[in-house]
């Protein structure tokens, strides 16, 4: 018996063979999508040194081992190369799959992610990839007996031989192929956002430092000075409908020039304007929401800033505006905290609501009892979309409007054909365009007591597996058209254009031909509802060029009083 233990018995390995094989595995198998990536660009260039191309795996070799060394001391050793390992592997798959690049902004959207939304990810692909890749080896990893030196003095010694020949190696490589590896870095900067695990580590320090650099910022309230300008001949009072699309891109929608009939609703409503050319502040929610509803525009936005501001919601109920916000995606951003809101639970409408999420018409639900009829005042009511919300995109419509068939029922939307996955996100794309027109016919139902206004906006888009990437969240300096590109629309009833003196036929052409992005919309929605603040820009209210003097100049004259 003795002898049968002995056999089973794992001879121990050195560490520093063991710390080799992690750096090449991490090279190997977790850098896959990096290398290929690497050697995509050299197949563009045509004439490249066979010396670099071979190279590169050495190069990530050696600053992994560079990199692992000091964490190889005997109690740390197992436990963080085994979170490395497991981490390693879901970024790997992320990238690999959906062509997810995990920058600071992609930790803070994975981190902003709730529950739901994260489980819509697992499928049995990425559970088989995770098991081979993530925990077979980091099982392994924990089966395998270590020998470590018995003396601190030597573990020191053999450390810093372990970091100085990588260091020797890494120098050479750079003085034969220096000029090479800038060349490429310089124009390729996503290669230094795609190595694991330094591209999801490097992102959390960066959002850990900057939360932690800006916990004791005091929360700043703005627009306390917001007041309503008085308008004499005013008829009635103003009821706006603010809808925040969910990941909704212009190249989808028919109303942008798209060839297949994502917009069927809405193209029917008379009036209905579709502003060819907006952009997003950011490529995720986690950016898009709180910037657009900031005085910060997208050139000078800052987060963290917002995360200690009040929104433009706050500055609206600063001038006696009645605000509302309904919630049916993942969440406000903290824009809605310090508001009137109502959270979309499927418990409250289990017709509404399957497979664990709302489709979007539920928003329609209880809405004569959340607009005040019994006298009338200004009121904003914010309707926040799951609109196109992937990659569950299926689960966005209901059985009948799935006009474009067939379509892709399942998570693991990169094993779908090119077919079906369109099919599925132009169904979003549609319901979305349904609910859009429906929120105005039911605004149109107002009219007897309001003057009435609808601004629907996307955050941001997607990408459905163009150049390789699908989903959203790139850098934005990186990010293509699909993610950035947005569709907005614009409708009034006519007493809100003639009350407001809005000329339609020349905000139709500024719809056709105008350049707009999410900096339009915080001194949009204060001129929409007459608010005066010094917050206000005319430059970047929409409705400003087309609105008439008289009305304009008393809502500037009022802003520049206020910011005098």
């Amino acid at each position: 018996m003795p002898r049968h233990r002995s056999f089973l018995r794992l001879s121990p390995i050195d560490y520093r063979y063991c710390l080799l094989a992690l750096a090449v595995y991490f090279t190997l198998v977790l850098n896959w999508k990096v290398l290929g990536h690497f050697y995509s660009i050299l197949a563009g260039l045509g004439d490249y040194d066979t010396g670099f191309a071979i190279s590169a795996p050495v190069v990530l070799i050696c600053a992994s081992l560079l990199v692992f060394t000091p964490f190889s001391w005997r109690y740390l050793f197992k436990p963080f190369f085994v979170f490395l390992i497991l981490t390693g592997a879901l970024a790997h798959y992320a990238m690999l799959k959906y062509g997810i690049v995990f920058d600071r902004g992609m930790i803070e959207n994975v981190v902003e992610t709730n529950q739901g939304e994260a489980l819509s990810y697992f499928n049995l692909q990425a559970a088989l990839w995770f098991a081979v890749t993530g925990i077979l080896p980091a099982v392994l990893l924990i089966l395998v007996p270590l020998k470590f030196p018995k003396t601190v003095l030597r573990g020191v010694g053999q450390r810093v031989v372990l970091m100085l020949v990588p260091l020797l190696v890494l120098g050479g490589i750079g003085g034969l192929y220096f000029k090479d590896y800038a060349s490429v870095g310089r124009n390729n900067k996503v290669l230094g956002k795609e190595i694991v695990p330094s591209n999801y580590i490097t992102g959390t320090i960066q959002l850990v430092k900057r939360r932690y650099l800006y916990a004791d910022m005091p929360f700043r309230a703005i627009g306390q000075d917001a007041r309503k300008v008085v308008l004499e001949d005013r008829e009635k009072p103003t009821l706006m409908f603010l809808i925040i699309g969910e990941t909704a891109r212009a190249q989808s929608v028919a109303a942008n020039g798209y060839d297949r009939p994502t917009s069927p609703f809405t193209s029917q409503i008379d009036g209905m304007l579709a502003f060819q050319d907006v952009s997003s502040c950011g490529t995720a929610t986690a950016v898009s929401v709180p910037c657009m509803f900031s005085p910060m525009d997208h050139a000078g936005y800052d987060g963290e800033v917002a995360r200690h501001s009040e929104s433009l919601m706050d500055v609206l109920g600063h001038a006696g505006v009645d605000v509302l916000w309904k919630e049916n995606d993942e969440g406000c951003k903290g824009v809605c905290d310090r508001v009137s809101q109502i959270e979309i639970s499927p418990d409250d409408f289990p017709d509404d609501c399957v497979l664990g999420t709302c489709f979007d018409a539920v928003m329609l639900r209880d809405l004569d009892g959340q607009v005040a009829s019994d006298k009338p005042h200004d009121q904003l009511i914010a309707f926040h979309l799951m609109g196109s919300h992937g990659p569950t995109y299926y689960k966005r419509y209901p059985d009948e409007h799935r006009a474009f068939a067939p379509d892709c029922p399942r998570s693991d939307i990169e094993n779908c054909n090119a077919e079906e996955l369109i099919n599925t996100y132009d169904n979003t794309i549609r319901y979305t365009d349904y609910v859009v027109a429906q929120l105005t016919e039911k605004l149109k139902s107002y009219e007897a007591d309001y003057n009435v206004v609808l601004l629907y906006v996307s955050d941001h888009g997607e990408s459905l597996g163009e150049g390789g990437l699908y989903l959203h969240g790139a850098p934005y300096v990186l990010a293509p058209s699909e993610q950035t590109k947005v569709p907005m629309m614009i409708w009034m009833s006519d007493g809100y254009a003639k009350d407001n003196r809005i000329e339609t036929g020349c905000l139709s052409e500024l719809a056709q031909a105008g350049h707009f992005s999410h900096d339009n919309l915080f001194s949009t929605v204060l001129g929409a509802m007459h608010v005066s603040t010094g917050l206000y820009r005319s430059g970047t209210d929409i409705f400003a060029a087309c609105r008439g003097p008289v009305m304009q100049a008393a809502l500037e004259q009022s802003a520049d009083l206020a910011r005098n």
